[in-house]
């Protein structure tokens, strides 16, 4: 009787977060899939059943899908491991007594709009005034081109998120820090151990999960990029930054093409949960 007096109380506390999470999380995956075999029109909410013609539509015909994807993976492979590196750079850097307003200073970013980032960092980059392009010029170098450049705009905005968004993995990796027991480090030196040794011998393995956890945030993350793509290139130039969730965006609001935006929506769920359960298993894999 205790036992079932104490699930139903626990299931009266949580009533709420699960009532909010099926509304906002789960019900749109639901409903993006249902979506995703119609020809749903957004202007006259006509809707025509066409099966599985939209995923066959966006693998064998659609080069923007394929451009897209490979955009958003580019963006993945570039930004989640320097972003994973500098946050346990700079954790390593703050975690001492006395850094709070280096802390603060870094953390300080992440708490920007994503209009007021790309507002910055479109100064910055800005070729004729931007602070780069005259940092440059006091060198006798040529200012760059970095958003309307092919080959330097991925990059650029890379850089703009590696600053916005390195300080809340700094701040996980800090917690991390803080679990791992002084009197191992203590002993290291004792036994004449130096700091590199220290780092992989004591601190890597005491961040393990800390690691993982961000690893996996951080790649969920990069995957959603949007924001800051569409504001400060729009996509260009000429599609190379295009990434899938703008074509997503594109497909439904501009196009009017629902359907099709819902398909390209679940493949995205679909690439984002596998990488994270082999994330997972590779984690767990380590630990055992």
């Amino acid at each position: 009787m205790v036992r079932r007096f104490e699930n139903r109380t626990a299931y009266l506390f949580l009533s709420p977060f699960l009532l909010v999470y099926g509304v906002f999380m789960l019900y749109p995956i639901f409903q993006a899939a249902f979506m995703s075999v119609f020809e749903w029109d957004l202007l006259s909410l006509q809707r025509d059943y066409i099966g599985l013609s939209n995923f066959t539509e966006m693998f064998t015909k659609d080069a923007r899908f394929w451009s897209s994807l490979s955009n958003t993976v580019e963006f993945v492979l570039l930004s989640s491991p320097l972003i994973i590196i500098f946050g346990l750079f700079f954790a390593l850097g703050v975690a001492k007594p006395k850094t709070g307003a280096m802390r603060t200073m870094l953390f300080s970013p992440y708490v920007l709009s994503v209009a007021v980032m790309t507002l910055i960092w479109g100064f910055l980059f800005n070729p004729d005034q931007g602070l780069i392009a005259e940092a440059l010029r006091l060198f006798s170098l040529e200012p760059l081109a970095w958003l309307t450049n092919p080959s330097l705009a991925m990059h650029a905005i890379v850089i703009a998120t590696l600053w916005w968004t390195v300080g809340f993995n700094m701040v996980l990796f800090v917690a991390g820090l803080q679990d791992i027991d002084p009197s191992l480090y203590e002993a290291a030196r004792i036994d004449g151990a130096g700091p590199v040794s220290r780092f992989f011998h004591i601190t890597i393995p005491g961040l393990e999960r800390t690691i993982a956890l961000v690893a996996i945030l951080q790649i969920i993350a990069s995957f959603q990029i949007f924001g800051q793509v569409y504001i400060m290139t729009r996509g260009g130039p000429g599609g190379t930054t295009r990434v899938l969730i703008q074509y997503i965006y594109e497909s439904g609001f501009r196009d009017f093409r629902l359907g099709y935006a819902s398909a390209m929506s679940i493949i995205l769920f679909v690439v984002m949960f596998l990488v994270s359960i082999v994330q997972l298993r590779l984690s767990q894999r380590r630990e055992a």
